[in-house]
């Protein structure tokens, strides 16, 4: 018998509800439906009664629901014993103070039982490498940059439609405005990590944004370590650099959105393919929770966003 069967089963035992079952299990309502369908009759019983109103357990539903449950807890023990789920998993946050870092405490307190450990990388293409490698767990970034043979061998959960934001020198001309239109970037170099290897995902969006705009990449650069060092190379070139809008606070320097159109960076969580440990679990139920509470997957009418993203997006919806 497939176990994702008997998982249907508890999920809507548990919810009485077609809907919030299908949500909790990140399928489709209709999958959900046939699955309940293909094991009665595996079964050879009913499970639920369904009418317009109200889903409620048959008495075979009740009497099977328990055996079901044993099941599943003993496969779920048989897979983490396998695969080490009692390990640290390690999940790259990019950067502190991010929404990533709210997805990360978030999972923390909903598998208080499951050690994850931050670790800071520098972009999703660098992270993903790591991650296929088996050297880093899971990940955030904007997944359609990476190469298809990379996402081929990863899993993703969009988590939330970022806006995009651009960080001035306090005294840049520019400063004064409290937000940026894109258009005003015309004839500026703005850094975007060009020449930075681990994150060609981020450089390559800024190259869509600015086509055809005026707006210059900045070239190769060391990458600033630190806010001191991060200060002083800033009032050196007074480029603007390309960031979103929760960008943690540097000194010297002021962060303004960028509007006329709102460009977003389409962020998701991104692990191993085939990956069983409940801390992928929690993140996944962390990130759509708080995707649901503060809309971070609404649709923007003014945002832009590269078709190769959205295609990627709606395939994985």
């Amino acid at each position: 018998m497939d176990p994702r069967l008997l998982r249907a089963f508890i999920a809507v035992a548990d919810e009485l509800h077609f809907t919030r079952a299908a949500a909790r299990l990140y399928v489709a309502q209709q999958a959900l439906s046939r699955d309940i369908r293909r094991l009665e009759r595996e079964l050879g019983v009913e499970l639920f009664v369904r009418t317009t109103r109200q889903v409620t357990l048959t008495a075979d539903g009740e009497r099977l629901l328990p055996y079901a449950r044993r099941v599943l807890q003993a496969q779920d023990d048989l897979l983490a014993a396998a695969s080490g789920a009692s390990r640290p998993l390690l999940v790259d946050l990019n950067s502190e103070g991010m929404a990533s870092g709210r997805v990360l405490a978030l999972a923390r307190e909903l598998a208080p039982e499951c050690e994850l450990m931050a670790r800071f990388e520098s972009g999703l293409t660098g992270a993903a490498a790591e991650i296929v490698a088996g050297r880093l767990d899971v990940s955030f970034g904007r997944f359609a940059g990476l190469e298809p043979g990379i996402r081929a061998l990863l899993s993703h959960q969009p988590v939330r439609y970022e806006p995009m934001a651009v960080l001035l020198p306090h005294d840049h001309p520019l400063a004064t405005m409290p937000r940026i239109p894109l258009n005003a970037l015309a004839g500026e170099t703005v850094y975007a990590g060009a020449g930075n290897p681990r994150t060609l995902e981020w450089t390559d969006l800024a190259r869509r944004l600015f086509a055809g705009r005026g707006i210059a990449i900045a070239p190769p650069a060391p990458v600033a370590i630190g806010a001191e060092e991060f200060r002083r190379v800033m009032a050196k070139t007074r480029n603007p650099v390309l960031a979103v809008v929760d960008f943690p606070a540097m000194p010297d320097t002021v962060l303004r959105p960028i509007v006329d159109p709102v460009p977003l960076s389409p962020l998701s969580l991104v692990w191993r393919k085939g990956s069983r440990h409940p801390g992928v679990d929690a993140l996944r139920a962390a990130a759509a929770e708080l995707a649901a509470q503060e809309s971070w997957l609404e649709w923007d009418p003014s945002g832009w966003l590269p078709e190769c993203d959205m295609s990627l997006i709606c395939d994985n919806n």
